[in-house]
C-alpha cells in the first residue's frame, strides 16, 4: 500500500509542494516495516495475529514526515477492520506490535494511538510492570504501563508496545517482563531497551 493511497492521508507537505519530493510519493509505502495479517487455525477455529511496527514520530523537521506517518500507519488498521481494504477479519483477531508512540507522553499525534486504544471493536488489557516504576521528568502518565526505557529526560520511559485482543475474547491476564533486580533483571536490560509484554486470552 503506497502512503499517497491511504484514505485521509496525512502526507508531508511544505510551502514548496510534496516533501521531500512529489517522485519520491509515487513510491512510498505507507509501511516503514510491515502490516501483517496472519491467520493462525486454533483447534480449527482462526485467529487472525494483525502485526505491525510504526516509524517513530521524531527524527524529522517542519514538514512532521516522520510524525505523520507513524499517524497513518497506526490508523491504517482501524481503516482495516472498517474494510476499506476489502477484508476485514471475520474472525477473531489481535492486534500487536511497536506502535512507536505513548497515548500520553512523549512526541506524536496522540489522535492515532487514543482512537485505536478506544476503538470498541478492541480491548485494552493495559499491562503493567511490577515494583516501583519511574515516572519520567515532565511525565503524566501511568509509568507502571511503559514498555521500553529510553534515557531519561528525554525521552524517557514511554508506552509504546501494545498488545490489543479483538473485544470477543477474555483477557485473564496481562503483565510486562521488567524485573527490578536480579540476574534477570540483568538479561532483560541488556536484550534491549524494550520491554516484553504479555496476555493470556481464553479463545
Amino acid at each position: 500500500l503506497l502512503w499517497r493511497d491511504m484514505p485521509d492521508a496525512l502526507l508531508p507537505m511544505t510551502a514548496k509542494g510534496a516533501f521531500p519530493s512529489q517522485d519520491a510519493l509515487e513510491v512510498q509505502r505507507l509501511s516503514s516495516v510491515a502490516h501483517w495479517v496472519v491467520p493462525i487455525l486454533v483447534e480449527g477455529r482462526t485467529l487472525n495475529l494483525m502485526t505491525f511496527h510504526a516509524s517513530p514520530p521524531v527524527f524529522d523537521g517542519p514538514e512532521d514526515r516522520n510524525g505523520r506517518r507513524n499517524h497513518d500507519e497506526i490508523v491504517f488498521w482501524l481503516k482495516y477492520l472498517d474494510g476499506t481494504f476489502g477484508d476485514d477479519p471475520a474472525a477473531s483477531f489481535i492486534i500487536a506490535g511497536n506502535a512507536n508512540l505513548d497515548p500520553v507522553d512523549g512526541d506524536g499525534r496522540k489522535s492515532a494511538i487514543t482512537d485505536l486504544l478506544t476503538d470498541p471493536r478492541l480491548q485494552d488489557p493495559a499491562p503493567k510492570r511490577a515494583g516501583a516504576p519511574q515516572q519520567g521528568e515532565g511525565h503524566s502518565g501511568d509509568p507502571s504501563l511503559d514498555t521500553v526505557a529510553w534515557p531519561s529526560p528525554d525521552p524517557g520511559h514511554l508506552r509504546v508496545s501494545y498488545i490489543l485482543p479483538s473485544a470477543d475474547l477474555r483477557v485473564t491476564a496481562s503483565g510486562i517482563l521488567w524485573p527490578e533486580d536480579g540476574p534477570m533483571a540483568e538479561v532483560v536490560g541488556a536484550a534491549s531497551r524494550h520491554r516484553l509484554i504479555w496476555v493470556d486470552l481464553i479463545f
